[in-house]
């Protein structure tokens, strides 16, 4: 099997998880990035709350995304990006968690999904002091990229996992899980309709 994912990363308003404010994604396919995208989200209803400490780190204002699509109106745009692939992200629980958060937030649907977590795929490859964004780009080589902002950090992980499994020897990002030891859980589907009621 090819090296093959999808890379992801989003920011968020305030401390809520469901506070989607942006997203970027990249998709590799045989080890190389084919595909990148990114937008603005206006967040759920009460969750749009945009705290200074979270405009301080990435920038994004109420005011830029005032005309951004809705989660619920750009969620079939991202779902379709990633499709069948396994969602990397560092540190994924975070970025899973916004994911299934916001749809929640807003009674949508969202298939079952598999992640893999950059972080963790660092610890096992790379000795560094930190296994923050910036620091882990720069021992595989990726300098000076804008952090926080989320095309830019879904790229910058996109090359971690690819120079990873090359030091791994692993063709496929099963097989890089495998052999250092790093797990892919799969998350359950959220169903609408249970949603709603809930």
């Amino acid at each position: 099997m090819p090296l093959d994912f999808t890379a992801i990363d989003f920011e968020t308003a305030n401390s809520s998880s469901a506070s989607a404010c942006s997203v970027g994604l990249v998709r590799v396919r045989n080890g190389e990035v084919v595909a990148s995208a990114g937008w603005l989200i206006r967040p759920p209803a009460g969750h749009d709350r945009f705290f200074d400490i979270n405009v301080s780190i990435h920038g994004i204002t109420p005011d830029r995304v005032r005309s951004a699509a809705t989660w619920r109106e750009q969620l079939p745009d991202l779902l379709a990006f990633i499709g069948d692939d396994v969602i990397v992200a560092h540190n994924a629980g975070f970025d899973v968690a916004v994911l299934r958060r916001a749809c929640e937030a807003t009674a949508a649907a969202l298939p079952a999904i598999r992640s893999l977590c950059s972080v963790q795929l660092a610890r096992k490859t790379y000795q560094l002091d930190s296994y923050r964004l910036p620091l882990v780009a720069a021992a595989v080589g990726f300098l000076d990229f804008a952090h926080h902002d989320a095309l830019a950090d879904a790229l910058a992980c996109a090359h971690i996992v690819i120079d990873a499994a090359g030091r791994a020897g692993a063709s496929d990002v099963v097989e890089l899980a495998m052999l250092l030891g790093v797990r892919i859980p799969e998350h359950a589907a959220l169903v609408a309709a249970e949603l709603a009621t809930a």
